[in-house]
């Protein structure tokens, strides 16, 4: 079941950023990620409302609070890398470092998965690389401040996910509502600050619309699967979601898929089955 769920999160994520990535060619990033982030909370306060679900205690909010805020920073670092035009660097980095961090706390307390989910685990990470196109015929040498940008933003994707494995089983889908009302308001100082054109957004208000709501929709699904499972093992398939994005561009807008892409996804479907196996 956690293999399911984890599978599952990452088709969600994967047409979660695709559709945000349409709106982003046209509409400021932060706009998109606000406004989508907003139906989102809407969506979650429907469905803690209807749950039943008392809210959580205090370390449940605490952990809940911590991974909003690196969602936020990680936006923040994320964003910043992307705009220095390094976007075949800034992409496999960020990728690659999202998927690593939960694998490596994973281990760190003291999850051991078994011997073929060992080999799928470092087989994934480097799935994930080739299907975040770090061998692309653009791929350029970047400023070590831009890698370093990009690899913050991996990092605090991927303390997202540790942040909320950290909930307590009986919160419901209090912790993803909770993380929403922390970087919500952090994404408001943010538009603020730095004044954004929100000319756009009417015209592609069901791709932000969709974007928000099918993201939060996956860090709700991550939850659930993270309860069923260990952290290293479902956060690894769940970071597979590029692939998702991908195959949507290809299938929907005929991009061209290069030569290492696609052995990316071999590899991935290659973890997948070894994981499950195991």
């Amino acid at each position: 079941m956690a293999v399911l769920l984890a599978l599952l999160t990452a088709c969600v994520y994967g047409t979660a950023d695709y559709l945000g990535g349409h709106a982003t060619k046209r509409v400021p990033a932060l706009v998109v990620t606000f406004v989508g982030q907003l139906f989102g909370l809407a969506v979650l306060g429907v469905a803690a409302w209807t749950s039943g679900i008392p809210a959580p205690v205090a370390a449940d909010w605490g952990w809940s609070a911590l991974a909003g805020l690196a969602g936020s920073t990680g936006l923040l670092a994320f964003y910043s890398a992307m705009s220095s035009g390094h976007m075949t660097v800034v992409a496999p980095v960020t990728a690659v470092t999202n998927a690593a961090i939960p694998v490596i706390v994973g281990f760190a307390i003291g999850e051991r998965p078994g011997v073929l989910a060992l080999v799928g685990i470092p087989l994934a990470l480097v799935a994930v690389a080739l299907v975040s196109d770090v061998l692309g015929p653009d791929h350029r040498r970047a400023p070590a401040r831009v890698v370093a940008l990009g690899a913050l933003g991996g990092a605090m994707f991927g303390l997202i996910l540790v942040f909320l494995h950290q909930t307590s089983d009986g919160s419901g889908v209090w912790p993803v509502l909770i993380m929403r009302f922390v970087s919500t308001p952090w994404m408001l100082i943010l538009i603020a600050a730095r004044r954004p054109s929100f000319a756009g957004v009417t015209r592609d208000k069901w791709l932000i619309v969709g974007s928000g709501i099918l993201d939060s929709l996956a860090n709700w699904f991550y939850v659930l699967a993270v309860r069923e499972g260990l952290l290293s093992v479902v956060s690894v398939i769940v970071t597979l979601y590029p692939a998702t994005t991908m195959a949507l561009a290809v299938t929907l807008d005929r991009e061209k898929v290069h030569r290492p892409q696609l052995a990316g996804i071999a590899l991935a479907a290659a973890a997948l089955v070894l994981i499950t196996l195991a």
